[in-house]
């Protein structure tokens, strides 16, 4: 197992993309994934900037080995989303990324009509998924959805998602510390998704119940209630040592890329994670 960052986790930082990328070598990373294009200048066709990132990259010795972008296939347009992720497939591509990672949706915007469930939308994100990673497999590049949005978050709705599209080039980029927004225990789903994994993320929360008033600034709510803020790796309560075992014993040999997106520096954060991490493999 390898470890890499993910450009997001310098979001708090003023650097465009091509900053982001010394800094990662700066901090002896040998693989980063990107998270949209950071700082894309204005009037910039994104697929001629991926090509100055990858040359970036490849000048300096780092490895790309993700793209990740929004998406919402419930609420837009659905060909018109499909076609849109395909362009940003395109972006993939010119970066040399093997992989791409899109959202499905934050849920329902229209609740009028009553109650809408998972399984309502199930068969939209299924034709778009479905699409996206058709036309990917061409390229190259493989694509999956991340426990992520609230709405496709569980463990659960994920897995019956990855089921229902049923296409070898899609999978999961699975984040250890993710499930705490809904509330599951990070180790149940882990175990439960290994099959699907195709990339991962290492992400760390403090959690406070939601039974005690809020802590303030900086802390979101679960779906349940629950209070959570991003932590250094390590510092935080999400079970990421465990989960670091069950990938290591399900065989995974790929890339465990850090997330950050604590309150403290970034820089200071993303090392000590990285340290924290090398001793969770090591020993894991």
């Amino acid at each position: 197992m390898k470890i890499g960052v993910s450009a997001y986790s310098y979001s708090q930082c003023d650097m465009d993309a091509i900053q982001i990328v010394h800094k990662a070598k700066e901090m002896e990373f040998d693989y980063i994934e990107f998270s949209g294009l950071p700082k894309l200048p204005e009037n910039t066709d994104p697929v001629e900037y991926a090509k100055k990132i990858k040359q970036e990259c490849d000048k300096v010795g780092l490895t790309i080995v993700n793209y990740a972008v929004g998406a919402d296939l419930l609420n837009n347009d659905l060909d018109q989303e499909v076609e849109r992720l395909k362009r940003e497939v395109d972006v993939a591509k010119e970066l040399g990324s093997p992989c791409m990672r899109h959202d499905a949706t934050w849920g329902f915007a229209n609740m009028e009509d009553g109650p809408k469930g998972f399984d309502n939308a199930l068969p939209v994100l299924i034709k778009g998924y479905r699409a996206v990673t058709e036309y990917a497999e061409q390229l190259g590049i493989k694509t999956t959805i991340e426990n992520h949005g609230f709405f496709c978050q569980d463990s659960e709705r994920v897995e019956k998602l990855i089921l229902g599209v049923g296409h070898p080039n899609f999978g999961l980029l699975l984040d250890v510390g993710n499930f705490l927004c809904v509330d599951e225990d990070p180790v149940k789903a882990v175990g439960r998704l290994l099959p699907y994994v195709f990339h991962a993320h290492a992400k760390d929360f403090h959690i406070k119940s939601g039974m005690v008033v809020s802590p303030g600034d900086g802390w979101f709510r679960s779906r349940g209630g629950n209070y959570l803020r991003g932590s250094i790796i390590g510092h935080g309560n999400a079970p990421v040592f465990q989960c670091i075992g069950l990938l290591k014993r399900a065989g995974y040999d790929g890339v465990l890329s850090i997330e950050f997106e604590g309150l403290e520096d970034p820089i200071k954060g993303i090392a000590i994670g990285k340290k924290n991490l090398e001793h969770y493999i090591e020993l894991a």
